[in-house]
């Protein structure tokens, strides 16, 4: 169930709030903390935030347009639509410690988004049977780790990779290039029923009635790089959304991967390409993938660490023994302001964690108990 809250109406309405985009958005959130105290707050305290100064100021302070945020609240209250704020536990913490996230995100599904483990798997629209058979290997192969398989819900290796994920009884989320209200492309409605159905999920920064422009697709690419440990290129041309996502995956310092093919095919002369250039990692088999991402196990949902193995911790390890007891990965960042630890003594808490087989470090300054 949607929770409706009074924050909730100025956290839609920043999003529309002009020259305040996702950046800005996020300096004023770390200020004031919630987004009805920006809208309330004096001029002169807005004017004096790095970045915002008398002309956003004065956005802020003249925005009425509120009806829109309205509306949308009553179309998350019907059909249950999760929103996201950017200060929420439930926003994707991966993807928050990227410069340009989205300031909210729409959800409507049930799969974690700040699983231990997760990875996109993008391609061509126009695949082959080598891509085909080459993705469904993969995610079989993966399917003992409970990775999250994330996708654009696109034709072609998109489409298949969730149709794997399901089929593996993995979750699995499609980051759309329009608002929840319509599907692109329709033929995949079914597809994107099975995956909510199978604890997966969909997820936009639009509003409900927005619909695909092509323009949306790039800006969308973001989410699904900044979302993952990794991204996956399995086929791909020299040019298009895989090249892109690709790019912003490797400037968000996640590891990108892609799968080599004939020098004579144009379908994979991206993927050449990305090898070539040392901005993929060439991947022949899930195995390989496990290995660089430090997946020494497979992960389950239930897994939960020997409590005897915490006896002889200090306080300090406790506690963040505890807070990872809690979610399944935590940021480094979020574990130092909830510890409220130096630094240094955050860093050997961690480190000693670590050496004792307790917490395990993931892509991204990522952290998990490790699973017995």
């Amino acid at each position: 169930m949607t929770t409706i809250t009074n924050d909730l109406l100025y956290q839609l309405a920043l999003t529309q709030v002009p020259q305040i985009g996702c950046v800005h958005a996020k300096l004023l959130i770390q200020h004031f903390h919630s987004a009805e105290a920006i809208f309330k707050a004096r001029p002169t305290e807005l004017e004096k935030i790095e970045g915002i100064g008398t002309v956003r100021a004065r956005c802020i302070k003249t925005f009425n347009a509120f009806a829109q945020a309205e509306k949308e609240i009553a179309f998350l209250e019907k059909f249950r639509i999760k929103p996201l704020f950017l200060n929420q536990p439930e926003y994707p913490q991966r993807l928050l410690h990227c410069y340009d996230s989205p300031t909210l995100l729409f959800y409507r599904g049930n799969a974690n988004l700040n699983a231990a483990r997760i990875i996109a798997v993008i391609g061509t629209r126009s695949n082959s049977t080598y891509g085909k058979q080459v993705t469904e290997n993969l995610i079989k192969e993966l399917a003992s780790y409970n990775i999250l398989v994330v996708s654009g819900l696109a034709l072609g290796i998109d489409a298949i990779a969730h149709r794997a994920a399901v089929k593996n009884n993995l979750s699995t989320v499609g980051v759309l290039a329009h608002g929840l209200e319509s599907l692109y492309p329709s033929e995949h409605t079914n597809l994107a029923k099975e995956m909510i159905q199978h604890d997966g999920g969909l997820l936009t920064e639009y509003y409900s009635d927005i619909t695909a422009e092509k323009h949306h697709f790039p800006i969308r690419n973001r989410i699904v790089a900044g979302m993952c440990d990794a991204v996956v290129v399995i086929e791909t041309g020299i040019k298009g959304g895989s090249m892109i996502t690709a790019d912003l995956a490797n400037g968000y310092n996640r590891d990108v991967f892609a799968f080599p093919g004939k020098v004579t095919d144009a379908k994979s002369a991206g993927c050449n390409a990305l090898i070539k250039n040392n901005k993929a990692i060439l991947l022949t088999q899930a195995q390989e993938l496990a290995e660089m991402l430090g997946w020494s196990m497979p992960a389950t949902k239930n897994n939960q660490p020997q409590k005897e193995l915490f006896v002889n911790l200090n306080a300090e390890e406790k506690t963040i023994v505890d807070i990872l007891t809690e979610k399944q990965s935590v940021h480094i960042d979020e574990l130092n302001l909830r510890c409220g630890l130096s630094t240094s003594s955050m860093a050997a808490a961690i480190l000693n964690l670590e050496l004792q087989n307790i917490v395990l470090a993931l892509p991204g300054k990522m952290y998990q108990l490790v699973s017995t």
